[in-house]
């Protein structure tokens, strides 16, 4: 039995129809599913970013926490000192210097802690201000290590710079000059005394350089760490104190180095003290 040419047109018009119907049914269903998908992306990015900001909220809390901890020592001696020498009681010479010279100190004291405050801020919050030109990594790590001989040589530290020149990279000069003097500056007040550090670069790459800096001092023990970037992190309260460091130091030293393209971690040699390994980009 033959049906007319219609028949076959309409039946082809309902097919297409229905298959369109469902394909159109599933496309709605694909894009609900994405539409859903996007909406719990853009939701967990949300609560991320909620996340993110309660903690840089925290973080701040607490630096603002220790530098008030940290500012109310050397203030409250300041402060002493000064009560003593204007309160028209007699003092001897020796005793009004020795004041002042403490005075002295603690005002070195306080400009330490707010230059490295106002730096690590800068580093956060404004990197885009540091200029950037060709620099020799050797030649700054051989600066620093230059302005802190006489400490060193105080404490018996022998170091050896073992970067070749000129190990060039697009960087700053002062935040790489600060990575090695705030290294150096730890070794120097936490290690030791008759002791030996050293400056290498292990291995390089089209991109990178990747340096080693060592000491054969004290060590930390492990379970600090993870922590040793921290700020104001005080292993021992009393030592670091009468050393004087801000605790900012190696916090320093990691923005540093991350502003530079790098990364860097830590942990205690074999046969006792410390190595940081950490990498510089090249361009």
């Amino acid at each position: 039995m033959h049906l007319p040419a219609s028949y076959y047109i309409i039946f082809a018009a309902v097919l297409l129809l229905v298959l369109f119907l469902v394909w159109n049914h599933l496309r709605q269903r694909k894009l609900i599913r994405q539409l859903q998908e996007l909406a719990a992306s853009l939701e967990q990015s949300k609560q991320q970013i909620i996340q993110e900001q309660q903690h840089n909220r925290q973080l701040k809390q607490e630096m603002t926490s220790n530098i008030a901890h940290e500012l109310k020592t050397p203030v409250s001696s300041i402060r002493g000192y000064l009560e003593i020498l204007l309160s028209g009681k007699p003092v001897d010479e020796a005793k009004k210097q020795y004041f002042l010279e403490r005075c002295y100190s603690q005002t070195l004291r306080l400009s330490d802690l707010i230059n490295d405050v106002s730096l690590i801020n800068k580093l956060e919050e404004s990197a885009a201000l540091f200029p950037k030109e060709t620099i020799s990594v050797a030649d700054i790590a051989n600066e620093a290590i230059t302005e802190l001989d006489d400490q060193c040589r105080a404490r018996r530290i022998t170091v050896c710079n073992k970067l070749s020149s000129p190990m060039n990279i697009q960087g700053n000069h002062n935040l790489v000059y600060s990575i090695f003097r705030n290294l150096l500056e730890n070794t120097i007040q936490y290690a030791g005394e008759n002791l030996e550090s050293g400056i290498e670069c292990y291995k390089q790459d089209s991109e990178r350089y990747y340096l080693r800096f060592y000491d054969t001092g004290a060590g930390v023990d492990p379970a600090y760490l993870p922590r040793l970037f921290d700020r104001f992190l005080r292993i021992d309260e009393g030592r670091s104190r009468k050393t004087g460091g801000t605790g900012l130091g190696l916090s320093i030293v990691k923005h540093a180095v991350i502003f530079h393209g790098g990364d860097i971690y830590v942990r205690n040699r074999e046969n006792g003290g410390l190595e940081f390994f950490f990498s510089l980009k090249k361009k």
